[in-house]
Formats: structure tokens, C-alpha cells, sequence
């Protein structure tokens, strides 16, 4: 055996002997009980409920209710090596990290876990959140969920026939290994996209997320199952309706409003093009643009509330579009369950959400787009209407 063999076994043998692994759990790790922060700082926080709220983003009792709904999915049972990590910490460890971004790493030495664990974790709890939530807080709408959702629009913004808000926003990744340009935008950066429609009380009701960085808006919407669903007439819209007060119009589609980067179809309102349009344009681009901001809002309160999304995500798009979802649901789940305890208090029904039906799925036949004239005719329609009959007096700029 040469000399430079015997050398590259030895560096084998001791690039082995440095891999395997020198303990089980690290004993700083099986202090965790005693020093750990879920078991020292969380229990003191318990019994102040401001810090709490400003620790976990949710509020004491909503983080009982979501630990008694997925608590059994993420528990773990102990063996005969170690001790599990219980369900109520797996869901703070996981809730942690959506609050804050912080990498993986400083959450192990908090919760004295292994940074791998931490990882896994957050991947796991994110996951059974979106799953345990989403067939209540978020069904596929149905007909009657859609004129729900149009009254919603013309009671508060005054955009009659509207069922939803679309736009997409991006999530900022580390660059992915081998990913080439795909998730580099046009801001300079790497992200995931995440297309939403929110509905008039600023809930998510329709999300597609995980369309690489480099793709518009429009390119999002038309490789969304949501997108094929529109262009195919299978998103169970109902059916034209009269406008009260705007009877002479006929039957007007209902309609989704988004910006310049959507296109213009029968139920897909976007603004006229221009700086410098005529005044019944520019009143139908200020109250379709009014209608629109709602989205805008909706991720101005998921970004305020979830503070992941004001750092660069330091995971796989996987895991990045995992906890996105979990996020979008876990919005739904603190508006809904906060406005059920208020019509509670007062002693006011309310409704529960419809079961979930079909899915947007079974979508393979690919739309024409057949229909731009009459998309041009429904959102002259609309001008029309918004500078007649659907005046409302503060819509006149100065």
C-alpha cells in the first residue's frame, strides 16, 4: 500500500470518527425542563397576557384553542433514549419563528433543542396548522359565499358585484442552491410569490403560494389552479345579477378588481391604462383602486402581525411556502375567532362557514381568451355606473 493511499484512509477514517455523532441529546439539551424557555419564560408570561400577546402574536386563549386543535396531530410519544418535545412547545417553537424570523439557530439555544430539530419542528407544526384550520377558516367559496362576499364589497367599499381583491406579494428568500435566475425578481432580490384574494373584511379566501420570483403577477394568476378555474368558469361564481338601482344595465358579471399586472377579463376588473384619462375613467380607477387596497391591507396586517416576512427567509422554498400557508391560515383563524368572542359578549349569532366543497382541482383544459371585448364592454359598464347612478359624492378629486 503507498503512502498517498494510506493517507486518504486515514483522512476517511478520521473525517468518520468527526461525524459521528458524540451525543445523543447535547447535555446543555437535557436541561431544557429546567432552564429551558418554554419552561421558565413562557409560564411567567402566562400570567401576563400583554406580553404574552406581544411574545406568541396571538393571545393566551387563542393559543389554548389552537393547541387543543392540533395538539394531538404533533404530539410525539417518548422511547426508551429520550424524552419527547411535548405539543404545547413544539407549537411555541413553530409560532416563535413565524413571530419573529429568527433563524433556527438562536431558537435552539433558547428552547435548548437541537437547531436541526428546530427545523424539522417548524416544518412539521406548520404543515398540521394549515391542514387542521383550513377546512374551517378557509373552504373553497361557495355560490352563496360569493354573494356574500359582493355584499360585503358594495356595503363598505362601494363596488357593487365585487368578490374579492387579487394581487400577489413577494417572499423573500436566500438564494436557493441551483435555482439559477427562477426566483430572482425585479427588485433584486430571491423570493416565492404568494397570490391572494381577500374578501371585504380583509380574510384570505383563495391563496396560491410557492410561483418563482422571476413570474408577474399575471404569470402567478395564470399558473394558479385559481387562474384556470377563472378562465374555465369552474370558481362556482354566480351567476349575473342587476345592480339595485342600475336596473336599465342589465345583468353585470361579478367581478374580481386587480392592478395593471392582471389582465383585463369578464370578471377581472383592472384600471384603464394612463397617467391623464378622461374624468368617468378616472373615477372608475379610483374606486376600483379604493376596492383594491383592501388586499394591500391584508398583507399589511399579515406582515405586521407575522414578523418572518420583514426578514430574508433562511430556508428551502419548501419550507418557505409551508410556513406562508401557515401563516395565511393562522390570520383567518385570529379575525374569525376575535369576532366570534366579540358577537359572543354581545350576544350576537354567528354564522359558521360553509363545509368545504370541491377543491379547485380536476382544472387541466387551458382558457382562450375569448372574451376581450366583452371585458371591455362590462368594465365600461362599471365607469359608467360609478359616474351616474353610483355616484357617491366624495369620489370627485379636486
Amino acid at each position: 500500500m503507498t503512502r498517498q493511499r494510506r493517507t486518504i484512509i486515514a483522512v476517511l477514517l478520521y473525517q468518520r470518527w468527526k461525524r459521528r455523532r458524540r451525543y445523543w441529546v447535547h447535555p446543555i439539551n437535557l436541561a431544557r425542563w429546567q432552564y429551558g424557555e418554554y419552561h421558565r419564560l413562557i409560564m411567567e408570561l402566562r400570567l401576563h397576557d400583554d406580553l404574552f400577546q406581544r411574545y406568541f402574536r396571538l393571545s393566551r386563549e387563542l393559543f389554548d384553542e389552537l393547541l387543543a386543535r392540533v395538539g394531538p396531530r404533533i404530539a410525539r410519544e417518548n422511547t426508551h433514549f429520550r424524552q419527547a418535545i411535548g405539543p404545547a412547545q413544539r407549537l411555541a417553537i413553530c409560532l416563535r419563528y413565524l413571530a419573529t424570523g429568527d433563524s433556527f439557530a438562536t431558537i435552539a439555544f433558547s428552547y435548548r433543542v437541537g437547531h436541526c430539530t428546530v427545523g424539522r419542528v417548524v416544518k412539521e407544526v406548520a404543515a398540521v396548522i394549515w391542514d387542521v384550520l383550513v377546512p374551517e377558516f378557509m373552504p373553497v367559496p361557495s355560490v352563496e359565499d360569493w354573494r356574500a362576499i359582493a355584499e360585503g364589497f358594495h356595503q363598505r367599499w362601494n363596488f357593487p358585484n365585487c368578490v374579492g381583491s387579487v394581487d400577489g406579494k413577494h417572499v423573500v428568500l436566500q438564494a436557493p442552491g441551483n435555482s439559477g435566475s427562477l426566483f430572482f425578481n425585479y427588485k433584486g432580490t430571491f423570493s416565492i410569490i404568494l397570490l391572494a384574494v381577500v374578501d371585504a373584511d380583509y380574510l384570505f379566501r383563495v391563496v396560491d403560494v410557492g410561483g418563482y420570483g422571476r413570474t408577474s403577477d399575471g404569470g402567478s394568476l395564470h399558473n394558479s389552479a385559481f387562474g384556470e378555474g377563472l378562465r374555465d368558469g369552474t370558481l362556482d361564481l354566480p351567476q349575473d345579477a342587476v345592480i339595485p338601482g342600475s336596473e336599465q344595465r342589465g345583468p353585470m358579471p361579478f367581478v374580481f378588481v386587480g392592478d395593471e399586472a392582471f389582465p383585463l377579463r369578464r370578471n377581472l376588473m383592472r384600471p384603464f391604462p394612463g397617467r391623464h384619462v378622461p374624468g368617468v375613467q378616472r373615477v372608475y380607477n379610483y374606486r376600483l383602486s379604493r376596492a383594491r387596497l383592501v388586499v394591500e391591507c391584508a398583507f399589511g396586517i399579515l406582515c405586521f402581525q407575522w414578523r418572518m416576512y420583514r426578514r430574508v427567509m433562511g430556508v428551502s422554498p419548501t419550507t418557505a411556502e409551508t410556513c406562508v400557508k401557515a401563516t395565511c391560515i393562522l390570520h383567518n383563524f385570529l379575525r374569525v375567532m376575535t369576532l366570534r368572542t366579540e358577537h359572543r359578549t354581545a350576544g350576537v349569532g354567528y354564522c359558521q362557514p360553509d363545509d368545504v366543497g370541491d377543491c379547485l382541482q380536476g382544472v387541466s383544459r387551458m382558457g382562450t381568451n375569448n372574451a376581450t371585448r366583452e371585458a371591455l364592454r362590462v368594465r365600461d359598464s362599471f365607469a359608467s355606473y360609478f359616474s351616474e347612478e353610483g355616484a357617491v359624492p366624495w369620489q370627485v378629486q379636486p
